[in-house]
């Protein structure tokens, strides 16, 4: 992933103590400034997580997984995601802005070049021969304005630090695809599974039916037994298109993720629960709180977006003091070219401009970007909140699963017993056909069961994964363009 740039961090760092400079001496000027402060975290941070493993998190975090299908996935998404594309294209305009911000710490200066002609119809210049007259003039032109106060240098900072934190949010857009992708990838998984665990229920429930219905023609059973077997299979054969349309609708979701048309994607998910879901590893490292808010790409985001805040309050502040520009210009002109470099005149100028009324307009832009500082902040709080509440989430949530899948995976291998000893106690007559049906339908139940929440714990680690993930080397993709506008 891509790192932000050395000058914007140190920028981001001492943008604080300059504020504070700058708002000492416009105090002395203008009773506008208060002083600009750090930005501690403006939430408590706990001591430790809850639970922690001892190995540390893969970087990208999704081959913690080991599956090559879904690192194929992620990587054709970060390629060619649409969504991810438009953070990079805002990348590309804060940088542009940036640019433009900080083009006026630098004078500007401007050339002109024209030439004219003046005829003459008098009868006067007729009889002396001067049918008209030339004129050329070449000029150059500079003009600066010095950032007494600081403004333009706090507007230039305040670009490269939303630059800073729009780089944070191509990690965080990369990191949430590739859970995204990794999730649907599973679910995916999971109803293929399904679709082969209800053919081979409907198998079995065909089969019983043929026992019942025999055992109907000897006359050792009733009709309703009979008629409560079909129910059965056909109950069976009715959640079979629901799957299938889920299963459908994924592999479009899927496709759109990677960045191609529904339709066009072709995946055989394995079939076979031993090598359907990835081998999850042990629980990863979790670090310390602390440590996590300066891994999680969209709470440094929100924190540069603060920095970047207090910026716009300076230039505010600077806004309402004086401000000295400079110029100067040099122009030649004459009748004739060759005499151009002979008549030339250079002027030296500078003004200064105080605001004296302008109806309370700064003093209220002031204010205005100070309540953006204080939504900044409240928003950089709520994001360290969200980060610590998705790891503990995610930790709670993980270790019921568990146990769940635990309670299950008992439950149907008891099941499995129960199943076996009332179907041959049906075959010998000893117990009544209600049996057989309410083991059949437990039994069935509880393998679709345990396939869903195998998938759900898949579903919890991968979203611990991106609570914890930082970022990673990316490749910056092309701008896209429409042919016209080139310069």
């Amino acid at each position: 992933m891509t790192q932000p740039p050395a000058d914007a961090r140190g920028a981001a760092w001492g943008a604080a103590r300059q504020s504070a400079l700058i708002a000492a001496l416009a105090a002395t000027v203008a009773s506008a400034c208060a002083p600009r402060m750090l930005v501690p975290p403006p939430v408590a941070i706990p001591p430790a997580f809850s639970a922690t493993g001892a190995r540390a998190l893969a970087v990208p975090w999704w081959r913690e997984l080991d599956d090559p299908t879904l690192d194929a996935l992620v990587a054709q998404g970060l390629a060619e995601n649409l969504d991810l594309r438009t953070v990079w294209d805002r990348l590309a305009q804060a940088e542009a802005t940036a640019r433009r911000e900080g083009a006026a710490l630098v004078p500007s200066i401007d050339a002109t070049a024209g030439g004219s002609r003046t005829e003459i119809t008098t009868s006067a210049a007729q009889a002396s021969g001067a049918g008209g007259r030339n004129a050329f003039t070449l000029g150059i032109g500079a003009s600066y304005e010095l950032d007494l106060w600081g403004r333009v240098r706090s507007l230039h900072d305040a670009a490269r630090l939303d630059v800073v934190a729009t780089t944070y949010d191509i990690q965080t857009a990369a990191i949430t695809l590739a859970a995204e992708i990794a999730t649907t990838w599973y679910e995916l998984v999971e109803q293929s599974l399904q679709l082969a665990i209800l053919d081979r229920q409907i198998d079995v429930n065909d089969r019983v039916l043929e026992l019942v219905t025999l055992r109907f023609r000897k006359g050792q059973v009733g009709a309703a037994d009979v008629l409560r077997q079909r129910q059965l299979l056909e109950s069976t054969r009715g959640g079979r298109p629901e799957v299938a349309a889920r299963l459908a609708v994924l592999r479009h979701q899927l496709a759109v993720l990677i960045g191609r048309s529904p339709g066009t994607l072709e995946l055989a998910p394995p079939l076979a629960a031993e090598q359907a879901y990835a081998v999850l590893p042990p629980l990863p490292a979790t670090g310390l709180p602390s440590t996590l808010i300066e891994r999680r790409p969209d709470v440094r985001a929100a924190f540069f977006r603060v920095l970047a805040a207090d910026r716009q309050v300076n230039a505010a502040v600077a806004d309402r003091l004086p401000r000295l520009a400079i110029s100067g210009s040099t122009s030649l002109s004459s009748q004739e070219l060759r005499d151009l470099l002979d008549n030339w005149i250079a002027t030296m100028s500078a003004s200064l401009v105080a605001p004296l009324i302008d109806g309370g307009r700064r003093r209220a832009e002031v204010e205005r970007t100070r309540a953006i500082v204080s939504e900044r902040l409240h928003a950089y709080g709520q994001a360290i909140l969200v980060a610590f509440r998705e790891v503990e989430d995610a930790l709670a949530q993980e270790e019921q699963q568990r146990r769940l899948i635990a309670s299950l995976a008992r439950q149907l291998e008891i099941s499995n017993g129960v199943l076996e000893r009332i179907r041959d106690q049906y075959i010998h007559g000893t117990i009544v056909y209600l049996d057989v049906l309410q083991a059949l339908v437990t039994h069935q139940t509880l393998e679709r069961e345990r396939v869903s929440a195998e998938r759900r714990l898949l579903e919890l680690r991968i979203g611990l994964y991106r609570a914890l993930a930082g970022g990673w080397t990316l490749e910056r993709p092309a701008l896209a363009s429409i042919g016209g506008g080139e310069a």
